[in-house]
């Protein structure tokens, strides 16, 4: 979606933009892959009879009390691995903002919107769910969070499977909508899921990123200062009580993405390149290993169906994400005057909706903090997987109605020409070609 005419939305993409997208799904993809063979090995060792051994890791105790990390396995999962992870999106976000599909603001306006409502209307309508299911005091409500948050990687597994061909500019909508959407969650993990803030530790963060941003703007180049100021900056967040990840996602967004004359790749290119496969083959999987283990067996399915937490985690990720998706990007869309591609169709953007309803990794994140360790924690975590599978399955039958469009859409965006397939009658008014002529 990026790098398009302005006021079309869903055009081709620039060859340049086209590589790094490519780059960046094919991390993700491998990624996806890796995150769905840790969560169900995670459930299978939760399960069996080497419940004990998985249980006993990941509470096991490490880490220096007095500098206040003498944290669970999962904790330092959560806290630390996850940090890299949010890194890595807000290197993508610095990217979309500056060569990407936000530096056009009227463009722009889509994604972000619906990232927003995608975000909202799914905490809304848990809301309504979980009150409505509840009968007394409704400690459920305090989830609301948990069906925010989308998983990329686990997406874009399931569009590697089943949605070969589908435009390059909506996998970039999703993209882009995945990695504000991991801006808001971090926002509201750091607004409303932190219980108490210790204003000197958090002083020292902003200071110690105060420092890295002057040293980018400095160029200073040389990883001996940038890993102190890195670690100080993680380590002070995490004494504050404002969640480690914050971190992450705040030195992404001030490393320098634009390229100096005369240098091959930008800082954040480079740190992208090597962390996000990281991220993607270790962080993530590593950490969905450690929190996927849900005992089933101590919960019972038929149980979910009478949870607060579990009805409102289901149907916000399942009708509340493309709900949202879908209403906010065609709304702002409509009321901007912004023409949509003819190749693009309505039903397209309901599989991008579905696939948005993919919680999962953060999602789990929420949970966590949502939830003390119990029975409220563990019907969430079970509510993420099955909405997350419900809404992959759901996508996947959508991708594969469309398999055949998206081929001969495929083979006429090689020839760079518009494809021979209609546009929906309804939409006739507001599309132009992918070519935005």
């Amino acid at each position: 979606m990026a790098t398009q005419r302005t006021g079309v939305v869903f055009g081709r993409l620039s060859g340049q933009e086209r590589g790094w997208l490519a780059s960046v799904l094919r991390d993700e993809t491998v990624g996806g892959a890796l995150l769905l063979g840790a969560a169900v090995l995670a459930l299978l060792f939760a399960n069996s009879g080497l419940a004990h051994i998985y249980f006993t890791l990941v509470n096991t105790e490490i880490g220096p009390a007095a500098l206040h990390l003498h944290l669970t396995v999962e904790e330092w999962a959560a806290d630390g691995l996850l940090a890299v992870f949010f890194f890595v999106a807000g290197l993508e976000l610095k990217h979309e903002f500056v060569a990407g599909s936000l530096q056009n603001l009227r463009v722009a306006i889509v994604p972000v919107a619906a990232a927003l409502c995608g975000m909202a209307v799914p905490a809304i309508i848990y809301a309504l769910a979980s009150t409505a299911a509840a009968s007394g005091p409704n400690p459920a409500l305090h989830g609301w969070g948990i069906p925010m948050a989308t998983d990329i990687a686990f997406a874009l597994a399931v569009l590697a499977v089943l949605g070969r061909g589908l435009p390059a500019s909506l996998r970039s909508f999703l993209l882009t909508l995945a990695v504000v959407d991991d801006l808001g969650a971090i926002t509201v993990i750091a607004v409303f899921y932190t219980d108490k803030v210790y204003f000197i530790y958090l002083l020292i963060a902003i200071a110690a990123l105060a420092g890295y941003w002057y040293a980018q703007r400095m160029r200073v180049r040389t990883a001996w200062l940038y890993v102190p100021l890195a670690l100080i900056a993680w380590w002070a967040m995490h004494a504050s009580g404002v969640h480690a990840t914050v971190t992450g996602i705040a030195l992404g967004l001030l490393t320098r993405v634009e390229r100096d004359d005369g240098e091959a790749e930008a800082p954040g290119e480079q740190l992208e390149h090597s962390f996000r496969p990281i991220s993607a083959g270790v962080c993530v999987p590593v950490f969905a290993f450690l929190a996927a283990g849900v005992d089933i067996r101590t919960i019972g399915l038929s149980h979910l169906v009478h949870s607060p937490v579990a009805i409102g985690v289901v149907l916000g990720l399942v009708v509340g994400k493309p709900v949202g998706v879908i209403a906010g990007a065609e709304f702002t869309r409509r009321i901007s005057g912004i023409k949509r591609s003819q190749a693009v169709h309505s039903a397209d953007l309901l599989a991008i909706g579905l696939l948005a309803g993919i919680g999962f990794t953060v999602s789990l994140l929420v949970t966590e903090l949502a939830f003390p360790p119990g029975p409220l924690e563990e019907e969430g975590k079970t509510a993420v997987l099955v909405a997350s599978v419900a809404s992959a399955l759901l996508a996947g039958v959508v991708l594969l109605t469309r398999r055949r469009y998206y081929a001969a859409l495929a083979a006429a965006d090689a020839a760079e020409e518009l494809p021979d397939v209609p546009a929906d009658p309804s939409d006739a008014e507001d599309t132009v070609d992918s070519a935005g002529t």
